[in-house]
């Protein structure tokens, strides 16, 4: 879907996402590295501008002849290379927005203040990165704010913790430079050249490589700006996910149900006719108001659903310190949305650690059963196989099997504390308003049951009466049928109730032994021993110790069974 006339084709674009903790620098780095800027570049945000902190993503690019490295795989298909700079917002209370922007790059670079080292966004970040990006670079910032005699050993300091720190990371041995973006700090003026910035570009550019791009598919876009130009439209800039895109081509805002025809495209104010998966790109539309998307995902016309429900793979995120429990609310981010769900978790049956566990998405069918978690299950070694049921406070649109991540952005920001809790990718999605009914059944989630009562007497060799295994008021027939072992080893079936305390029949097809009746007998005439009259209500409801025989009732319930059926295997 490429056009060979289109200048664009020549250009390999790789998106860099800069993150950090808030003040760190990022942006700075960004203008710094930078020769083009977009429409939500650099704190278009008024507040950031009033705040001095970015709210929101952030877009620029610089250009750089294509590395010798990239030119030996991609042959005479480019002959440049497009930094593509997302710049994400630092503050804690912005997470949200730093999970999307980290989905949309090839590369991380975090930035750390070489004053205060890393802090708890910092390692909020890292985690993100670990989620969503193949590789990183550290870049320290701020090092003119060191002592000119001490700077050398104090960075050299920081990089050995951060190596240290990076050790059981997928980041291990990452490169890490220092440079000062912005020296004498935000007020100094802009004479002051940048120091360490040449060397960063060189360092950047060793570690590219050419990005998996796949023009097939259906579309998917990240849109995170929204705008309109007067006398040509409104234009929609984001980055392609997934597919290809045409001028004329027809697009889908699925949050809106609404479809628009391209007019016309733009990479950083560069004209092109075809974008492709990786892109950064300004879609120009007609008729439609700005003001109805800030923030979302563009599609191929019914390429996307909107869920109110869905099941995950889950693993959780081994800096989280809270409870994962069943019936908790967490901030879910699916894709680029970020909404409050409800979640439940479950495992297999016979769940054990595996040091080489199959993909989830293969283990996951709607014909296993699986074993309702009162709370997420961890061991020492590998986590067993286990899934959570997302169910939405409000529908998102998202693709299949898109990144999810659970977390509690309710936690206090100054916390030292990761609020990140829980990854994982979407399996299985719920469509209809409806699901409770409609899909849930089909989803065999079991509760295990155990009920334990006690033989209270010998009807014959093939009949005992038993008791405490029911609340007076229950309604025995539901039970009626259901298999019960005896702890002396008969097995037995409960024929009914007798009398109106909760007792119930068992009938033993088998027949007791001996043993177990004369061990019942034996109970029986101790608890007779003394004549004296019984205390008022004994016979009805005997001390438990006095009877050497219990009974146990096994049995499961599906969850989401509507009609709650007890059963056994």
């Amino acid at each position: 879907m490429t056009d060979p006339g289109d200048s664009r084709i020549k250009t390999l674009n790789f998106n860099v996402g800069v993150l950090g903790h808030v003040d760190s620098g990022k942006t700075s780095l960004a203008r710094a590295l930078s020769s083009t800027a977009s429409t939500a570049a650099f704190d278009k945000n008024p507040q950031s501008r009033d705040r001095g902190i970015t709210l929101d993503l952030g877009f620029s690019s610089f250009t750089v002849d294509l590395p010798d490295h990239l030119r030996d795989s991609c042959g005479d298909q480019y002959d440049s290379l497009q930094f593509t700079l997302v710049d994400c917002p630092g503050h804690a209370s912005l997470i949200r927005t730093i999970i999307g922007g980290a989905q949309i790059i090839d590369l991380m670079v975090l930035v750390v203040d070489v004053v205060r080292g890393l802090q708890t966004q910092t390692a909020e970040c890292l985690l993100i990165g670990e989620l969503t990006c193949p590789s990183m670079v550290v870049v320290l910032n701020k090092t003119d704010l060191l002592p000119p005699a001490k700077r050398q050993s104090a960075i050299e300091k920081m990089t050995k913790r951060l190596q240290k720190t990076l050790e059981n990371t997928r980041f291990k041995d990452c490169p890490v430079i220092a440079v000062a973006v912005k020296p004498g700090g935000p007020d100094a003026p802009e004479t002051d050249k940048p120091q360490g910035v040449p060397e960063l570009i060189e360092l950047l550019k060793t570690q590219t490589y050419r990005p998996n791009r796949d023009p097939h598919g259906s579309l998917l876009m990240a849109v995170d700006h929204c705008f309109s130009i007067r006398g040509q439209g409104t234009v929609m800039t984001g980055t392609i996910l997934q597919g290809a895109l045409a001028v004329n081509d027809t697009v889908e805002i699925p949050t809106l149900k609404v479809t628009k025809k391209v007019k016309s495209m733009q990479m950083f104010r560069t004209p092109v006719s075809t974008a492709m998966q990786g892109d950064r790109v300004g879609v120009c539309v007609t008729q439609f108001d700005p003001k109805l998307l800030e923030r979302g995902v563009v599609c191929g016309p019914g390429s996307l659903r909107s869920l109110h429900a869905a099941v995950i793979s889950a693993r959780k995120i081994a800096y989280f310190r809270g409870s994962l429990s069943t019936g908790a609310k967490f901030h879910v981010t699916v894709g680029h949305d970020t909404v409050m769900a409800k979640v439940t978790f479950f495992g297999l049956l016979a769940a054990s650690p595996s040091s080489d566990p199959a993909p989830l998405d293969t283990l996951f069918t709607y014909e296993r059963e699986y074993l309702y978690q009162e709370s997420y299950v961890g061991g020492q070694g590998a986590d067993p196989e286990q899934w959570a049921l997302l169910e939405f406070e409000r529908p998102v649109t998202c693709p299949s099997l898109c990144l999810v991540i659970g977390s509690k952005l309710d936690t206090d920001i100054h916390a030292n504390a990761c609020r990140l809790a829980f990854q994982g990718r979407l399996l299985e999605g719920f469509q209809d308003k409806a699901y409770g009914e409609t899909a849930l059944p089909r989803l065999r989630i079991c509760k295990m049951k155990h009920k334990e009562g006690q033989v209270e007497r010998v009807t014959d060799d093939y009949t005992v009466i038993g008791r405490s295994l029911f609340k007076k008021e229950t309604n025995l027939q539901l039970f009626v049928g259901l298999k019960v072992a005896l702890s002396t080893g008969e097995a037995g079936v409960i024929e009914g109730g007798f009398g109106q305390s909760g007792k119930y029949k068992i009938r033993v097809s088998d027949g007791l032994r001996p043993e177990t009746k004369l061990l019942l007998c034996s109970a029986s005439k101790k608890k007779g021993k003394g004549g004296g009259k019984a205390e008022p209500g004994q016979d009805d409801e005997p001390r438990a110790e006095s009877h050497p025989v219990s009974i146990h009732l096994h049995f499961k319930r599906y969850v989401f069974d509507p009609h709650k059926k007890m059963v056994q295997s």
